[in-house]
């Protein structure tokens, strides 16, 4: 008999006995921002490596190639070298990977 012996019954996790439990104790702080943006990012050294001359980059060729895991907004990065002038489509670019694709030849259009 007792709380322990029905159905649901003992004590929840964080239960101090009384005492106010860690959880209230400690100050919040910081929060989860619902509207952060999450982006896939590849870097060049990567579209170096896997594509050839004149290709197109979107983010559906990268996906084809396991660069990315789903088809969401991607960023470039400028990581590496690149040689080959690539036709790059994605969401965002960092300024030093636009300069790298222009010297080479390519494009970088932002979707």
């Amino acid at each position: 008999k007792g709380q322990l012996a029905r159905s649901g019954g003992g004590k929840g996790p964080g239960f101090e006995g009384g005492q106010m439990p860690l959880q209230r104790r400690l100050i919040k702080r910081g929060f989860k921002n619902l509207f952060k943006k999450e982006f896939q990012i590849v870097n060049l050294d990567t579209l170096e490596k896997f594509f050839s001359d004149g290709e197109a980059v979107n983010p559906e060729t990268l996906k084809e190639k396991g660069l990315i895991s789903k088809t969401t907004d991607v960023k470039i990065l400028s990581r590496g070298v690149i040689n080959k002038p690539l036709m790059i489509k994605a969401n965002r670019f960092s300024k030093g990977a636009i300069e790298k694709i222009r010297q080479a030849g390519g494009k970088a259009e932002v979707i």
